[in-house]
């Protein structure tokens, strides 16, 4: 009887752990949105949460879709490298601290056929603990500037 019960248990034990281990790596190829504020501008943007989600980006999709853009967002600030790579469509980053922006890259064009290790590597300015992928031209037709402020919205 205590061997059937140990089965039972080590069975069920077993069945969460996979039932768990499935959940997670379901969970990094879910992507959450969030509405923000950019300088008196409301978007629907995309949550690159995870590493997986931030090595990918917005990488081999065809345009934003029905999204402003896609924010990526870090525990603490660092000098935060951004490369076009396998992009389909220009784009324009910007960097925040604390919800500041600390700097803009305008444009950026894509990069067809070049290797991961010769991407060019954009960099802001300053540490930052966040940026923002938006259609390219967002920037210039906003008056986006240093110094300007995000805010998340419920």
């Amino acid at each position: 009887m205590e061997q059937k019960t140990n089965n039972k248990l080590m069975i069920t034990f077993a069945i969460i752990f996979v039932i768990s281990f499935v959940v997670i790596r379901l969970m990094q190829f879910y992507w959450s949105d969030a509405n923000i504020v950019l300088d008196g501008n409301r978007l629907n943007v995309l949550i690159a949460r995870n590493a997986e989600q931030q090595y990918k980006g917005l990488s081999d999709r065809d345009d934003l879709g029905e999204y402003d853009g896609m924010i990526f967002v870090y525990p603490n600030p660092f000098i935060i490298g951004v490369v076009m790579r396998d992009m389909r469509f220009p784009i324009d980053v910007v960097w925040f601290y604390d919800n500041k922006v600390v700097d803009i890259a305008p444009n950026l064009q894509l990069e067809p056929g070049v290797s991961n290790e010769d991407l060019r590597v954009y960099f802001p300015r300053d540490k930052a603990n966040m940026f923002l992928e938006l259609e390219a031209g967002w920037v210039e037709e906003h008056q986006l500037k240093i110094g300007d402020t995000l805010e998340f919205i419920e």
